[in-house]
């Protein structure tokens, strides 16, 4: 089981702040959860709609999509951060 964080409008479109998910065996990287949650229903599909601006952090570490997931305790999933 892997805990899922969403933050900002990816949270408002999927509709839950987190969630404990178990993923499928061929889940093994950020670019392919993402492309795993967009099948779960249209509020991931419309979060996750533009996938290369979502950042993902495993286990409170920044990571590019093509990290491996496997051991992740913990995957946030938000959109670019804007300073200020």
């Amino acid at each position: 089981m892997t805990r899922l964080v969403y933050f900002a409008w990816v949270r408002e479109r999927i509709g839950k702040g987190e969630e404990d998910i178990d993923l499928p065996a061929d889940v093994t990287t950020g670019a392919a959860l993402l492309s795993y949650l967009k099948t779960l229903g249209d509020g991931y599909a419309h979060a996750l709609e533009h996938e290369s601006v979502i950042r993902i952090a495993i286990n409170q570490e920044h990571v590019e999509h093509d990290e491996p997931i496997a051991g992740a305790r913990e995957i946030a999933l938000f959109p670019p951060m804007t300073g200020g």
